[in-house]
């Protein structure tokens, strides 16, 4: 017997989860993470996919999507293996698209961005419907959200898993319109067993008391780094336990790790021990300081832990190109959290203003997109500003 599933795109779920995380941390490392989405999608996949040279498309289907204007050429071309399958719900799952509001041309949307949500029977389609509808405000959010993230509303075969962790994150105090932004740009989360996620999240919130944190400010913080950083419930507690002692073996005292761990988002969760040494091993030695000083340069900028010892390598090779000095740095090294191209073109606006960067301060090129617009609006109004001379005649027309 064919078993239902659905496949979820494995290179989808990883280039995001690796895109929002290396936004801000372009040295992380995802083996694990990898491994798994790609195994589960491997497993849901091969249960549809077995000899498709040898088959044809099933002429009922094909027949049923172009009836909904569906670009059939497309689903050919993406996911082919969808339209050799003997049984389909076209017209069923069409059919709940509609009475949750969607028009045609949502549903030939739908269906041709995530093809393999025909291959699901109208009772599992229905069963997702109640599941996301605990979290959505009406039907009119819900059809909306499937639209724009189809895969994730399509992939059904952790149903059970689901509920239990959508519950315990409603439990946990989570409002649902971050649950429904997980739901959409983090759904892995939810694959874990809810004991699984549990166990993080009493994890963090231990290490939390045992570094000083206070009972009164701990759900706000919780909250807070699971908002920031969802993809913190795929680490293992272990991962959790042994990056906190590096921090701790590194003479960074309970108050600065948890300064570290609100600045890192808890990003500092996907690194190691290793290449946090290394990183900071290779900031010790460019910037000649002892190891209380690159503690605090640490403190000031995170990014010299957790970014990778060739991405600062690569930063500063393209600041001292620039004509930046490697003491400017130091005295400004959340400049390092730029990359070379965001510099040179920060660079070369302020130079149009007459601005020397190798004689001036680094802080007028830090922070982001709108401080920097921010900070270059001072420098150009203060260029453009007529100088008052107090001693000059004043005309006065008679």
């Amino acid at each position: 017997m064919m078993l239902r599933g659905v496949a979820h795109s494995a290179k989808d779920t990883f280039t995001l989860l690796l895109a929002r995380s290396q936004y801000r941390n372009p040295g992380l490392n995802f083996p694990s993470v990898w491994t798994e989405v790609t195994k589960r999608s491997f497993l849901i996949h091969s249960t549809y996919t077995t000899d498709t040279k040898s088959r044809e498309e099933n002429k009922k289907t094909i027949e049923s999507l172009y009836r909904l204007s569906v670009d059939i050429k497309k689903i050919r071309r993406l996911k082919e293996w969808v339209l050799l399958q003997d049984v389909a719900y076209v017209k069923e799952i069409a059919d709940i698209l509609k009475e949750m509001g969607a028009d045609e041309t949502t549903v030939a949307n739908i269906l041709e961005r995530c093809p393999e949500a025909i291959l699901h029977t109208p009772t599992e389609i229905n069963s997702q419907r109640t599941l996301w509808q605990l979290v959505c405000q009406n039907e009119n959010q819900l059809i909306k959200l499937i639209e724009q993230f189809p895969e994730s509303f399509f992939t059904t075969q952790y149903h059970e898993n689901q509920k239990a962790n959508i519950l315990f994150f409603q439990e946990l105090g989570l409002k649902n319109n971050i649950i429904t932004r997980f739901l959409t740009s983090a759904p892995s989360i939810f694959y874990n067993p809810v004991e699984k996620n549990k166990n993080v999240i009493e994890t963090l919130q231990r290490n939390y008391l045992s570094l000083g944190g206070s009972d009164a400010n701990m759900k706000i913080w919780i909250l807070k780094l699971l908002s920031q950083n969802p993809f913190i419930l795929l680490n293992s507690s272990t991962t959790i336990q042994e990056n906190l002692e590096f921090l701790q073996k590194n003479d960074f005292s309970d108050d600065e790790v948890l300064q570290l761990l609100s600045k890192l988002k808890g990003f500092i969760f996907q690194l190691t021990p290793t290449t946090m040494q290394k990183s900071m091993l290779y900031s010790k030695n460019v910037f000649k300081c002892s190891d209380q000083e690159l503690k605090q340069l640490v403190l000031k900028c995170p990014a010299l832990l957790y970014y990778s010892v060739p991405v600062l390598e690569e930063r500063l090779e393209g600041l001292l190109k620039e004509g930046i000095s490697v003491a400017q740095i130091r005295d400004t090294p959340m400049v390092l959290e730029l990359t070379t191209q965001i510099v040179q073109y920060r660079i070369k606006k302020l130079s149009a203003l007459g601005y020397d960067i190798k004689s001036g301060t680094l802080e007028s090129l830090n922070g982001t997109k709108k401080d920097f617009e921010v900070n270059y609006g001072k420098i150009q109004s203060k260029k453009e500003r007529p100088i008052f001379n107090p001693v000059a005649p004043v005309h006065i027309e008679e």
